[in-house]
Order: structure tokens, then sequence, then C-alpha cells
């Protein structure tokens, strides 16, 4: 191979690796936010009428949540939606704590609360396969412990599956308690801005590429049993809701709220597991790249694979771009800021040990500790895994 094939070569690899990243985080958003402007999501919708609202099954894994489960009990029965069309199924995953006892002293005062305590450790979605199988609603709402509800949400996360083209509604994820001493804000912005990304796919095809997991909606006939070693539940049940040809929604009106973590390390280890889990589902659901549903492989590969992918990207213009510094000054001077913004992030470790928390460089270090997350979460996924249980991350 002659210099000049392998000059284009490196070329092409820095500003296409480049270019993906940047369009995933920047161009893809902005695309569909200027397509979908002044839209809304187009629905039959239930309103308040009670004979006409379905009943709903309400699934919940606990582990450990002592300081959460009795709000998120009260917050689920101080609801606008009518409490003899709700049930709330808790699967308690071997909690060692006084979980169990919160729950049973509020089973008297709540007739449609049913306990289901597991004495074997099995993970999330093992529990909420299990509660699956127990509940009677045509409508399945799966949520987390730490989630709180709004006395609204019940109905706005219910509303859409009059439309039967529709199988599955997320929630709009609203995080709180936030401390400029770790990354909480910048993981707030991350997650907001996502929410709005899943929106606007939901406004434009009805694609949205997984729930958080927090608090959504599924018909009971499109739930997907997770299998037992899968990390990300959520994903997994969404895009067979997409596979079997129904719309995925986000109703920005269906609020929950959670606290979000801080500590950079523990959210690091759930990105972790949660990489893991992406490429696990990546390895089941690439066909549906093929799958002509309109919108569906435009927005998994830009919105997800793309994001996946992130950390080969990153490596791949740092290898092209230091060749090419060797011999042209241009690429000389674009490596050098290179490898200013990657050192960046041990600034702002060094700043926030002498108590100096400034955002922006916080914002360099979350987006690296992502990927850094997302190429661990590749190798671990070649491995065999075989259990979905895994430790929490601990919330303020």
């Amino acid at each position: 191979m002659n210099s000049t094939v392998i000059f284009w070569f490196l070329v092409v690899t820095f500003w296409l690796s480049t270019g993906f990243i940047f369009y995933s985080y920047a161009v893809f958003p902005f695309i569909i936010s200027v397509f979908s402007k002044n839209k809304k999501l187009i629905a039959n919708k239930f309103n308040h009428n009670t004979d006409e609202l379905p009943l709903i099954s309400i699934l919940i894994s606990a582990f450990n949540e002592e300081n959460v489960i009795e709000k998120k009990i009260h917050s689920i029965f101080n609801t606008n939606y009518p409490l003899n069309k709700i049930e709330v199924l808790i699967g308690s995953d071997c909690s060692t704590d006084n979980t169990d006892n919160i729950i049973r002293s509020l089973l008297n005062q709540y007739q449609q609360l049913q306990f289901y305590p597991y004495k074997i450790r099995s993970g999330k979605g093992n529990v909420i396969n299990n509660l699956y199988e127990k509940s009677t609603g045509d409508i399945l709402i799966l949520t987390d412990a730490n989630v709180i509800l709004e006395e609204n949400t019940i109905f706005e996360l219910v509303k859409y599956f009059k439309d039967k083209s529709i199988g599955l509604t997320d929630s709009r994820m609203i995080n709180t308690n936030l401390k400029s001493t770790g990354i909480s804000y910048q993981e707030k912005a991350y997650i907001t801005r996502e929410v709005y990304i899943k929106h606007h796919e939901s406004i434009l095809w009805g694609t949205m590429m997984g729930p958080f997991g927090g608090c959504y909606a599924i018909r009971k006939e499109l739930y997907s049993k997770v299998p037992p070693n899968f990390l990300v539940d959520d994903f997994y049940i969404s895009m067979k809701v997409l596979e079997k040809g129904y719309k995925t929604i986000n109703n920005l009106d269906a609020k929950v709220y959670e606290d979000i973590p801080n500590k950079l390390s523990d959210e690091f280890r759930r990105k972790i597991r949660i990489a893991t889990g992406n490429f696990q589902n990546l390895g089941v659901f690439y066909k549906l790249l093929f799958k002509k549903t309109k919108g569906l492989a435009f927005c998994f590969i830009s919105h997800k694979i793309f994001r996946w992918l992130g950390p080969f990207f990153i490596i791949l213009a740092f290898i092209s771009n230091l060749i090419l510094a060797l011999h042209i000054d241009f690429y000389l001077y674009l490596f050098v800021i290179h490898c200013v913004l990657l050192s960046l992030p041990l600034l702002d470790y060094l700043l926030k040990n002498l108590n100096f928390n400034i955002n922006i460089l916080r914002f360099i270090t979350h987006f690296y500790s992502m990927n850094i997350a997302l190429l661990i979460g590749f190798f671990k996924s070649l491995k065999s895994i075989e259990s979905n249980v895994w430790k929490p991350t601990k919330r303020s």
C-alpha cells in the first residue's frame, strides 16, 4: 500500500470517527427537533371517563428500599386514576433491610396492594417476569421503588393506549437533589436532553429508543419476558414492542421524580452495567436495522448504535490524528487540542480535590467517563453473563 493511500485512509478515518460522534450527540438531535417543531403526539386518547379506562397492574421490584418504599406506595395511591382499576404488585428481591416490614404495614391501608417476598435474590428482570405472571391488568406499569409519581402520572401513562397502534409509553423523568460537588448537574442535563430526543422520536415516528426504566407502561399482551442474564430489561422490553410492529412513545406530561446520583464512581459502575446490557441488546436487535418501519433504523443507528460505538470512534480519531500530526502541521494543531481535551478530566479531578467545581470541566469528565464505561461494557458483554443481579446505585 503506497503512502498516498495510507494518508487518505488516515484522513478519512479521522474525520469519519469525529463526525460520527458529533452526529450522534449534536446533529441527529438537532435534525429531529427541527422536524418535530410545533408538532404534538397524534393519537386517540382515553378521557377521565372511569367506565372507559383499562385495568392496570403496577409492578415493582424492590431491593433494600426502606428509605423510599413507603413514599413510593403513597405516591401511587395518591392518584386521580380510579382505584378500583388499579392493582399494585411488589416483589421484594430478598431484601435484608426493613423494606418487607414497611410494605406489610401498608397492606391493610391499601387493599389493592399485593406483596411477594422472595427468599432468593434473582434480579429485577426476573422479579418483574414473576409479577407479570400474577398480574391481571390490561396495561402494565413497570416502575422503580425510588421513582415518585404525581397525581396525574398514571392517567398520562395510560391515556394513549386507546390508540391500538401504541404499545408502550414512557414518562418524563425529572431529577431532584442536585449538588455541585459531583456529577448530578451533568447527569440531569444528559437525562433531560435524552427525554426530549425520545419525545421527538415519538412525535415523528413512534420509534422512541427505549424508556428510561424508572416508570413506563406497556400493553400486557406485548410484554416479553426478559432473559435471565440480561442487564438492561427496559430496553429489551421496548425493542420487542417495536419488533412486533407497535409504536413506543414518550409523554412529557407523565411526570415522575427521582433523586439523581452525585458520586462519579457510583454512576460509572451503573453505566458499565448499562453499557454491557446495551451490547447484549444489540446482539439481539441488530435485525431491526433491516425492518421496514418508518424511522426505526434511522433512530436506532443514530441515537443508540453510534453512541455505543463512541469509544471506538474516539480511539480511532486519536490514533489517526497522532499519525497525521507527525507529518502535517494542521493535524499537529488538532492533536494538541485533542490532548488538551483528554487531560481536562484530570484537571477537573485535581480542582475538585481543592474544592473547586467547574461545570464545563465536569461535563467533559462526564462525557469521557461515559465512553470509558461503554468500552468496558463492550468487553464485558463478550464474556458469559449468567445473572442479571446487580448492586443498585446509591441515591441521595
